[in-house]
């Protein structure tokens, strides 16, 4: 984290010298894919997400950028396929990141300029559920799948690195304002993002290192009507360990040149000329 805040400050740093800098809003969706979500797009589970940034253009074709985004994440049995296991999470979500924005066709030249990018990010979740009695329950100290007491099943980070990519379009309304739509997916490495990945430990075991909630949790097709109200043999698969977790971002952007000037001097880039 430290890393991505001193870069934010730094492209602050270079926006105010070399007068390309922006500032950066974001409004859309937030939305996950894993063990609880099968769809990569699905508007049932998605949820409200903003963001804010700053970005410095390097050149009419490319970019830097560092921004800050909230969202939050669910999955749900009830609305996939596994309605007989009936597990759900919900995390609220927070990201830092860092990325190389390439313009397709030169910036300030174009009234349409389509982009793509890559990066880094950093981000922090915390899934939780709540029981049938509605009490909320945060997972990760629950251990549902034997992390922390079974060998080879370490505790999961609640913070972790990302990799976001994507891709949008411009519109230009003036020299210093465009409105934008993009999409932007994460690459991560933990499966754990739902709280689901690999098979159900040993009940009992379960039990004696976690407590009677993490079994209730941990497995809740007794719950549905006419679901099987034992606890699965252990080793009975719950999730899905080689297929990792995503979550992704789609949205409005809206963009400000707060400094203004003339790429080709080192000043930030001139108004749009032309219509793509």
């Amino acid at each position: 984290m430290k890393v991505l805040v001193t870069c934010f400050f730094l492209i602050i740093s270079l926006g105010s010298s070399a007068q390309g800098l922006h500032l950066d809003l974001f409004l859309g969706a937030s939305n996950y894919q894993g063990d609880l979500q099968d769809k990569w797009f699905s508007y049932s589970q998605s949820h409200l997400a903003g963001g804010i940034g700053f970005s410095y253009d390097l050149s009419s074709h490319l970019a830097i950028r560092a921004h800050f985004k909230i969202g939050k994440l669910s999955g749900d049995d009830e609305k996939g396929r596994n309605t007989a296991r009936n597990l759900n999470f919900t995390s609220q979500l927070t990201e830092g990141d860092l990325d190389l924005q390439y313009y397709i066709t030169p910036l300030g030249q174009h009234s349409l300029t389509p982009y793509a990018f890559a990066g880094i990010g950093l981000y922090h979740f915390d899934p939780y559920t709540r029981d049938s009695s509605g009490q909320k329950y945060f997972l990760k100290f629950l251990s549902t799948e034997g992390e922390g007491f079974v060998t080879n099943r370490k505790m999961y980070s609640l913070t972790q690195l990302a990799i976001p990519f994507g891709a949008g379009v411009k519109l230009s309304l003036s020299d210093n304002l465009n409105v934008g739509l993009e999409v932007g997916f994460r690459k991560l490495f933990t499966d754990y993002l739902d709280d689901v990945s690999t098979s159900y430990v040993e009940e009992n075991e379960l039990l004696t290192n976690r407590g009677a909630k993490a079994v209730e949790l941990a497995y809740r097709g007794g719950e549905v009507k006419g679901g099987d109200p034992n606890y699965p043999v252990a080793g009975t698969q719950r999730g899905n360990p080689n297929n990792k977790d995503w979550y992704y971002f789609t949205g409005l952007t809206l963009s400000f040149r707060l400094l203004n000037g003339n790429i080709s001097s080192g000043k930030g880039l001139a108004c749009p000329k032309n219509v793509y």
